[in-house]
């Protein structure tokens, strides 16, 4: 359907109504800064018997560029395109299978994380249940952080410039040589990045002060200086803007190109300048400044007030992945600790209708070294287009953990995830593992074979 949001602005919108209809309902979101039906969601969630929408969040394409001098598709893209689909997707429901659904689910990451925590907040009677992963809330902020990476590593020429597969090659591994085994086991995945404090002086090359030896695997003490700055938490004016950037997402380097970060380019070009030629290269924290207070359309969803979404009984379940190298991780437990501050709930209190679990080893929304498979998406796992190949277990798939909680009442302690082997399904599993709930922490007891799930407990974070 194409469907018209003002005399300005419209959105391409499709509804997918299975045979197999369970009576639930399910919007999926968007990723990016992308007008991109995710189709590889609807597949998943119809198949499974949801009647599913998706929208294209007010633009086709996956630049900013449909944003400028348009503050009506901005404002599709903070939140209207998707409760607009919500409320016509009920209705195309009603009207085809002659009685209205039973439950609403949403499933999203990324964007779509941001989105399904946007219905929460500001549309409480949207969703029953809503999964959300990876979400990138507090917005404005997230992209200023983006953004001032290129600020500390320079261009492909700045003497702080390290090349990108210098970053894989050379630091991730000595961010494992250090924080690997703080959890107990030396198996390529951090458990816990907050306990890893990376140094990478053992990395400065013997000629330039350092204690490396190999001329080929060294650093300057300038790119020494360059990663420790990267490492930490973005400030502007003083204050904590948003967290340091995860120990273990260098394995895929994102933001140390040698060029701005091509999301904060548009949102600044498009968005907060109206101007395609602005020179995003002199991005500075004044700027920083001007886009958090600008805030259109309250897209940093940071409002942390969910009482009335808690009031009529919905759930929230979001999970993040540890080595996530697009959105710091860290976030997703700082927006966790701003609920309970806003809502005077503690962590046994939010237990009742919120839940957060640390994925470790998991890239950004699926992908990585970890246990990352829970069932989130069709897409990676090898490709499959079938869920006759997924677990959809409760206990090992977080759309279903999100139907029982909803409908049985029963919220899921874990998350166990499952490693395929080169991670594709029919070639089987590798290892599992449970993913905690914030803010336990995932141990390893010491004993037990660490590729299984039972040798590893969640424990208080003091432990």
């Amino acid at each position: 359907m194409f469907i018209p949001t003002s005399e300005r602005s419209n959105i391409s919108f499709e509804a997918w109504f299975p045979r197999n209809w369970t009576g639930r309902f399910l919007s999926t979101g968007n990723g990016g800064l992308s007008g991109c039906i995710q189709y590889e969601d609807m597949a998943y969630a119809s198949a499974l018997g949801f009647a599913t929408v998706g929208a294209n969040n007010g633009h086709n394409g996956t630049s900013g560029r449909p944003f400028l001098n348009n503050s009506e598709v901005v404002e599709d893209f903070a939140f209207r395109s998707m409760h607009t689909g919500v409320l016509v997707g009920k209705n195309l429901t009603e009207t085809f299978y002659g009685s209205p659904h039973n439950k609403s689910y949403y499933l999203g990451c990324s964007t779509g994380g941001r989105q399904g925590l946007k219905s929460v907040q500001d549309f409480p009677e949207d969703f029953d249940g809503v999964v959300a992963g990876a979400p990138a809330a507090d917005f404005n902020h997230l992209l200023d952080w983006s953004g001032h990476f290129f600020n500390i590593t320079g261009n492909s020429s700045a003497s702080t410039f390290l090349p990108t597969d210098q970053w894989i090659n050379l630091v991730h591994p000595d961010v494992l040589a250090q924080c690997d085994d703080i959890d107990g086991v030396k198996d390529g995945i951090i458990e816990d990045p907050n306990l890893c404090e990376y140094d990478p002086t053992g990395l400065i090359c013997e000629e330039d002060g350092g204690t490396n030896t190999n001329a080929t695997g060294c650093i300057t003490q300038a790119q020494a200086g360059m990663i420790k700055e990267v490492y930490l938490p973005f400030y502007i004016k003083g204050e904590l803007a948003y967290p340091r950037i995860q120990p273990g997402s260098e394995s895929l380097p994102i933001f140390y190109t040698g060029e701005p970060f091509v999301y904060t380019s548009d949102w600044f070009r498009y968005v907060v300048y109206n101007d395609p030629s602005y020179d995003v290269d002199t991005l500075s924290e004044k700027d920083w400044a001007l886009a958090a207070e600008l805030d259109p359309f309250d897209i940093s969803t940071w409002s942390g007030d969910l009482s009335a979404f808690h009031d009529r009984q919905g759930k929230v379940l979001t999970y993040h992945g540890q080595a996530d190298g697009l959105i710091s991780s860290k976030n997703s437990e700082r927006y966790y600790d701003r609920v309970s501050d806003i809502m005077g709930l503690n962590s046994s209190e939010l237990d009742e209708f919120y839940r957060l679990f640390r994925v470790s080893g998991m890239g950004h929304c699926s992908g990585g070294v970890g246990a990352w498979e829970i069932g989130q998406t069709l897409a990676g796992s090898g490709g499959e287009t079938s869920v006759d190949e997924l677990n959809l277990d409760p206990a090992s798939n977080v759309l279903m953990a999100m139907v029982r909680w909803v409908e049985e009442g029963i919220a899921p302690e874990t998350m166990l995830g499952t490693k395929y082997v080169d991670d594709t399904v029919s070639d089987g599993v590798a290892f599992a593992r449970a993913h905690c709930r914030y803010p336990l922490r995932n141990t390893y007891d010491g004993t037990g074979d660490y590729t299984k799930e039972e040798s590893w407990n969640c424990l208080e974070v003091s432990q």
